[in-house]
């Protein structure tokens, strides 16, 4: 193998590789990338097993081959080149890198013994608008936990029909569900579920939430793809192959609250740091406490421990329904109203116990249930 290609083209492609491969013990070739040069095209890949990445870039080969390096010490070293251009050559597993002054050989492993990423080129396919997916996912993949008693919830359940993308995540104390409208679908012939692992769910957002265009999903059994074009080609530029969660997803629709005893339209920001406040007294628990009074228009929040002292304040907005007095984990409801973009709020009560739900005022496309702290 040789070819020459930028230091930034290179850095670029590593930055995104490099995040999949996985430090193993057991199996030292995961540790490293896959460089592979074909045609007009430098490939990078690496895997942990359960995700794939491949990334494809246009440059100058001279010679094809292939060769598998340890991604750290090949990122880290490129990372440092300038912006100029660098040989690649492949000589007896060792890979020999050259930048303006800069000279190097890295020892690397025969590709042979790397293991096959899988392609999924049959089936149904969606495509989806890029940027409104992965904000849509960043709002609900953090909520997901991983769980060796319940699997089904260590990812984030999705469920495609014709002209809507249902995604759902829940850690048994809190849910997000985030619908997603599709205006050209015409290529999915049955609805779809499947569960996505949190680390793909999260590893999507990070590396695709900057583009712009249309992201392919491709659906297999026990594996989905999802693709981003190359701009200059019909080439794809990176191809995410991600083994799914087995099991069923639970009925999480079963405690979505379908009617309120009370409801409060709340200034976002305001009410955020307010609970923010709130939270530096909320104690070993993290719990603050909402009393809604509909009379007043107002909420009175309250926070308490007994090694640090307490904090009061109220915050003005709409009340409507029943006065009552609520306890949350500060936590989980801060990560709710952050996942919110919107001015105001609505927060929609079940007297003490029951569920909370988190809307944004004039979109129903998303909404966060909390659990509250029940009083012992």
């Amino acid at each position: 193998m040789k070819l020459l290609i930028l230091q930034e083209k290179l850095k670029k492609g590593l930055g995104i590789v490099e995040r999949i491969s996985s430090k193993s013990l057991t199996l030292p070739i995961l540790n490293n990338i896959l460089i592979s040069a074909e045609k007009n095209f430098l490939n990078l890949a690496a895997t942990d097993l359960e995700i794939g990445i491949n990334l494809w870039t246009l440059t100058q080969i001279k010679r094809e081959g292939k060769i598998t390096i340890p991604s750290r010490l090949f990122s880290n070293f490129i990372n440092l080149l300038p912006n100029k251009k660098i040989s690649l050559e492949v000589k007896n597993d060792n890979l020999f890198i050259e930048c303006e002054n800069y000279k190097t050989q890295i020892k690397g492993l025969n590709a042979e013994e790397f293991p096959i990423i899988p392609k999924i080129t049959d089936g149904d396919t969606v495509s989806v608008e890029i940027s409104s997916f992965c904000k849509s996912l960043g709002q609900i993949a953090d909520i997901a936990v991983l769980s060796s008693a319940r699997p089904e919830i260590s990812g984030v359940y999705f469920l495609f029909q014709k002209d809507l993308i249902t995604m759902a995540a829940t850690d048994s104390f809190r849910l997000g569900e985030k619908k997603i409208f599709l205006k050209n679908n015409s290529s999915l012939e049955k609805e779809y579920s499947l569960i996505l692992p949190q680390k793909t769910a999260k590893e999507i957002v990070n590396i695709f939430n900057e583009k712009q265009g249309e992201l392919k999903m491709y659906f297999s059994p026990n594996q989905v793809m999802f693709e981003y074009p190359m701009e200059e080609t019909t080439h794809a530029e990176v191809q995410i192959i991600s083994r799914l969660i087995e099991g069923e997803y639970p009925n999480y629709q079963e405690i979505i609250p379908k009617k309120y005893t009370t409801q409060l339209v709340l200034n976002k920001d305001e009410f955020l740091n307010q609970i923010k406040t709130a939270s530096l007294f909320s104690g070993r628990i993290n719990e603050v406490k909402i009393k809604a009074d509909p009379e007043k228009n107002k909420i009175e929040i309250f926070s308490q421990s007994s090694e640090i002292g307490e904090y009061e304040s109220s915050v003005s907005g709409k009340i409507s329904g029943e006065p009552v007095e609520i306890s949350f984990n500060h936590r989980f409801l801060l990560d709710g109203l952050l996942s919110i973009k919107t001015p105001e709020i609505i927060l929609e009560l079940n007297k003490e116990t029951g569920p909370g739900v988190l809307k944004a005022v004039g979109d129903d496309t998303y909404i966060y249930v909390v659990m509250p702290i029940k009083a012992t």
